[in-house]
């Protein structure tokens, strides 16, 4: 069993890993962030022992573009949630930007580094 994996985290490249990793510590409501290495690495423990989120500093971070072959996202969270309208407001509130609205079930924003992420409402 040992040779097998199991999923512990999603680490995101960004600027400001100690400002990122607040900005989604508010939107999930889980605990405050680690932060190590001088404030060039943050995680976000997941409260209900899945796995973690990451955030690790990059120097001349590029953000993806939303939609882009250019500079493509490369990844993206999705994020459940049942009240599809009232975390629409949350998240901005918080500094997300919207992206895409036009899907009749989920929506897309950006994060204050530029990295997309849905909310799910399927």
């Amino acid at each position: 069993m040992g040779a097998i994996p199991t999923f512990g985290c999603v680490a995101i490249d960004c600027p400001d890993p100690v400002a990122l990793a607040g900005f989604y510590q508010r939107i999930l409501d889980w605990g405050e962030p680690t932060i190590r290495n001088d404030g060039q690495w943050a995680t976000l423990d997941n409260p209900t022992g899945g796995p973690r989120l990451e955030f690790l500093w990059v120097p001349d971070y590029r953000a993806p573009e939303w939609p882009s072959a250019e500079k493509p996202q490369q990844a993206h969270l999705d994020l459940e949630v049942t009240d599809l309208e009232a975390a629409h407001e949350r998240v901005l509130g918080l500094g997300a930007k919207l992206l895409d609205d036009s899907p009749e079930t989920f929506r897309v924003y950006a994060d204050p580094a530029g990295h997309p992420f849905c909310l799910c409402a399927c």
